[in-house]
């Protein structure tokens, strides 16, 4: 029998951290289903989940513990993979870095019942002012009935009262 556990990774980012989880999860006879990773400021930040024989877990779970410098949390997955297709969009936005941009487009997205599946978020110098742009990338699922262009008109309304500009785009 098999066991789908998901984990989260943080730690000081040095080289061979993820093949120090990899071979880890592998050696306890681990498949490696899907991940999310990145460096950030020096940072390693990492999300995954794998498949472990059920009698594997618990050891897998203990040599883990083991590595230095990393805190890594396992818990089931109880949610498994998503058996219908799900309705998926991409944002991006820009606009003049200011306080609150990110709460008021997430704010819009909540109450249309989406979730953010993924985000990337950062500031830059604008190319010819030199003024410093805020941008966003994100991967959004949307839920039964709500489509990309009823949100867009959602989230019309929230990039008027912050002065941003946004592209959706459904996937």
């Amino acid at each position: 029998m098999q066991v789908q556990l998901v984990m989260t990774v943080i730690g000081k980012d040095r080289t061979g951290l993820v093949e120090s989880v990899a071979r880890l999860v592998a050696d306890h006879g681990g498949n490696w289903l899907e991940s999310r990773m990145c460096r950030l400021g020096g940072e390693f930040a990492g999300i995954l989940r794998v498949q472990v024989p059920a009698d594997r877990h618990a050891a897998l779970e203990a040599a883990l513990c083991k590595l230095t410098g990393l805190a890594i949390v396992v818990r089931p997955d109880e949610a498994g993979r998503p058996v219908e297709q799900p309705q998926l969009a991409s944002l991006e936005v820009v606009g003049q870095d200011r306080p609150g941009i990110l709460r008021e487009m997430t704010r819009a997205l909540a109450a249309q019942g989406v979730n953010v599946e993924e985000l990337a978020t950062e500031c830059i110098s604008a190319p010819m002012s030199g003024e410093q742009l805020f941008q966003a990338r994100a991967k959004l699922r949307l839920p039964a009935g709500v489509t990309a262009n009823a949100l867009r008109q959602s989230l019309e309304r929230a990039a008027s009262e912050i002065g941003v500009e946004f592209t959706i785009t459904q996937v």
